[in-house]
């Protein structure tokens, strides 16, 4: 092989072609660019990055046009009129659940899965509580995922073997590859529930929760349920009752837009899929950082119907300090931008239904887009010394937030025989602080997207530690 392959390789042409080979072609760096956006779930660097330019012309556009601020008010009026209906909506009720009545055999197989590493803090308790769980030793089934942990927790597994029965365990090597997702792929093969439950191992499980999520699947379009996430130690701080506030939050609005023909969307702890549906849509993703919200975008473009179960809880423990929150909800914003950018042309040619794509569309603008555009909106409107463009979208958003939160907590708050304006004092200062915890994804949207177009092709995600409520970091390759 000659030791400058691109000299031999002018070395035959006229000294005009030599020098215009120096050159490359528009029109073929405009296809290969055109490939590689548009050839699926690969590119997310150069579609993030065609994204945030998109966002900051369309922003610096609106302020120089005339009409601009005319548009701004008929998308927020549009904008408005979706959230009347989330908030009209009444939500749906859960089925009965199980009873002793129904025969063993009824009882359809379940297969709890927990992807394990380094947790020898929290492993035994979820182990005992899993296999404890008020439901047939015969129809559900226990898988530990010990992912190459280096503390006594392979030890730990090992002694619980003895005395459950239905427990499995799995322990990988430190070559494998794919995170959560590749452990949760690795052990399915194995399993022989027509339910999978995933939990994460710091979870606090309900005794009868099998009961409850088993007649959800009834349906055969049924495909998978999220039973809502609670936060264990809430009175810690005021990050942790900021996370508790969000969560009632997120199952506010979970409720109203799947009962309005929305996306209800998975949140990895707590989580069953139907075994038909996993299978249809290939199995947990593992080139993407958050798995639940992959997941979620391909059992909505595949048909099946995912719901969520409000009562009981699944109880997790929240991150304490500031900085742990900040890994934490970078991942998690990361990976849904992530799951837009693998799948907006299939949300756009898949034939998911008006009301889901209306969904995704007013969640997409609201909770990713319109923090992004906050950013040269201040900028343009400081240059030009006026108000930002974009304050009527932002009101609706944060207004939107707040009676989602009030009414979240409203619902979850047990009434202990007091009369119902009683809680109003409660409620309202709950809210007040979950809402000023909330900014905290205005600085934290931005800098993802910034990150996601500019940063090399290297994840760096960041491993809660539980039982600590500290961070480890992890390196993922990005494809």
């Amino acid at each position: 092989m000659p030791q400058f392959p691109w000299k031999d390789n002018d070395a035959d042409l006229s000294p005009l072609e030599a020098f215009l080979a120096e050159w490359d072609d528009p029109e073929a760096e405009e296809e290969d660019f055109r490939n590689d956006f548009f050839r699926g779930t690969e590119g997310r660097r150069k579609k993030a990055a065609v994204t945030l330019m998109a966002i900051w012309t369309i922003v610096i556009t609106l302020h120089y046009w005339a009409w601009g601020s005319w548009l701004v008010w008929a998308l927020t009026g549009a904008l408005s009129l979706q959230a009347l209906r989330l908030m009209k909506a009444i939500p749906e009720e859960a089925p009965p659940m199980v009873t002793g009545d129904v025969s063993t055999a009824d009882y359809p197989r379940v297969c709890l899965m927990v992807a394990a590493k380094n947790e020898e803090a929290v492993i035994s308790k979820i182990v005992r509580q899993l296999c404890s769980l008020d439901y047939p030793g015969d129809r559900h089934e226990v898988w530990i995922v010990d992912d190459n942990s280096t503390d006594r927790t392979p030890a730990i597994l090992e002694q619980l073997r003895q005395q459950y029965p239905q427990l499995k365990v799995l322990r990988r090597g430190a070559g494998a590859s794919g995170g959560k997702s590749g452990a949760l792929n690795e052990v399915l093969a194995q399993t022989q529930g027509e339910i999978i439950g995933v939990f994460d191992a710091d979870a606090d499980v309900p005794k009868d929760l099998l009961r409850r999520v088993v007649p959800y699947f009834a349906s055969p379009t049924f495909g998978a349920l999220q039973v809502r996430k609670a936060i264990a130690n809430e009175d810690v701080n005021f990050w942790t009752r900021g996370q508790g506030a969000e969560m009632a939050l997120d199952a506010y609005f979970q409720q109203q837009r799947i009962v309005t023909g929305g996306i209800g969307e998975l949140r990895g702890n707590g989580q069953f899929v139907a075994r038909q549906a996993l299978d249809a849509v290939g199995g947990w993703n593992e080139q993407t950082i958050t798995d639940d919200l992959d997941l979620t975008i391909r059992l909505h473009l595949h048909q099946w119907k995912v719901g969520i179960l409000l009562n009981p809880p699944v109880e997790e423990e929240g991150v304490t300090t500031a900085i742990a929150l900040w890994h934490q909800r970078n991942r998690w914003a990361e990976g849904g931008y992530q799951r837009y950018l693998d799948y907006w042309r299939w949300i756009c040619t898949q034939p998911m239904g008006w009301k889901k794509k209306l969904d995704l569309f007013s969640f997409l603008l609201m909770q990713y887009l319109l923090p992004t555009a906050a950013v040269p909106d201040l900028l343009m409107a400081l240059w030009q010394r006026r108000f930002p463009l974009l304050t009527p979208l932002s009101y609706l958003a944060i207004g939107f937030s707040c009676w989602g939160m009030y009414h979240g907590l409203r619902r979850l708050t047990p009434s202990e025989g007091k009369p119902p304006w009683q809680e109003i004092p409660s409620l309202l200062a709950r809210t007040i602080g979950g809402t000023i915890y909330m900014f905290h994804w205005l600085i934290i949207m931005p800098s993802v997207t910034a990150r996601m177009a500019f940063r090399p092709k290297r994840l760096k995600w960041v491993k809660t530690v539980h039982g600590t409520a500290t961070e480890e970091s992890l390196e993922l390759k990005q494809s």
